[in-house]
């Protein structure tokens, strides 16, 4: 369950676009975000020579989601420095490394494979790992270090702006433990039904949703009809006989913009999208805001 956190940001160089150093304040784990530009800084720390695990991360795929390598050493910075020469992918790395330098090699080859099984899992990157490999030989102590060294770790990823392991969609666990069904949203036209969720990040539309095929006229040439077109491209949406269908779970920064790929025209994704009794996105979820007050 989620719970308050203290997280403590620095910057070495005081550049909030370059290296920074991420830590949560009552544990050991320290991830380090490194820009490959300034990898020669980070070779200079420490940190470089210890057991880690570590994210190369950057361009979009072809399926139009970032890229990630995981990967794990017992120098940390040596592998890098490889990686900086034989992968041409990646801009920025984050470092995952122990404070009191006790992580092992044996936690690092667990984390390496959990960090993979879990980023499969939540689908939002483009692993570049060929060989996921099978779940390494590690005692139950060394496995429970590991899944709390992976829980900071992950939240301190996320924190950078990284959201690897996190689920587009998450039900949400109550104070009891039980869990509560997600709130879905609709929108129905003609050849279009789709279903997705208004979250924090924007708005998911449902992996098997359908969308129409043709523009109206009016979005014809236009950003609206460019946009369409680049979720064909990027493989988010695939024909089926005379509808197209959502491959994936897919993020759209507003409700608006996931109602007119659903739509195939212009929408007001406050009023398209509605709950199973017909009540709109903008009467659930900001008129109730506006009463608040």
């Amino acid at each position: 369950m989620p719970r308050p956190q203290t997280i403590q940001i620095y910057l070495p160089a005081g550049d909030p676009r370059g290296m920074r150093v991420a830590e949560i304040t009552t544990r050991i784990v320290r991830v380090i975000e490194v820009p490959r530009s300034q990898l020669t800084d980070f070779l200079k720390l420490p940190e470089a020579q210890q057991v880690g695990v570590y994210f190369l991360i950057g361009e979009l795929s072809e399926a139009g989601l970032p890229r990630v390598y995981i990967g794990q050493s017992g120098n940390v910075g040596t592998r890098l420095v490889h990686h900086n020469q034989n992968k041409d992918f990646w801009n920025r790395a984050l470092v995952v490394i122990s404070l009191t330098n006790s992580m092992t090699q044996t936690h690092a080859l667990f984390l390496e494979w959990f960090a993979i099984q879990q980023a499969t899992q939540a689908g939002r990157y483009s692993l570049e790992n060929g060989n996921t490999g099978s779940q390494p030989y590690t005692p139950a102590p060394l496995q429970a270090d590991c899944h709390e060294i992976f829980e900071t770790a992950a939240t301190l990823v996320a924190t950078l702006g990284q959201p690897i392991f996190e689920p587009l969609t998450d039900s949400a666990q109550q104070a009891d433990g039980k869990t509560q069904a997600p709130e879905l949203f609709y929108c129905k036209g003609p050849q279009a039904n789709g279903v997705g969720e208004y979250t924090s990040e924007g708005f998911v539309v449902h992996k098997g949703s359908t969308a129409r095929i043709g523009n109206v006229a009016s979005i014809q040439g236009t950003s609206q009809e460019r946009f369409r077109q680049q979720l064909v491209t990027d493989g988010v949406l695939i024909q089926d006989g005379d509808t197209y269908v959502f491959t994936r779970d897919h993020l759209f920064t507003s409700h608006s913009m996931a109602a007119s790929a659903v739509m195939g025209r212009s929408a007001n994704g406050w009023i398209e999208w509605k709950t199973a009794n017909g009540k709109t996105l903008d009467e659930v979820k900001r008129q109730i805001v506006s009463l608040a007050e």
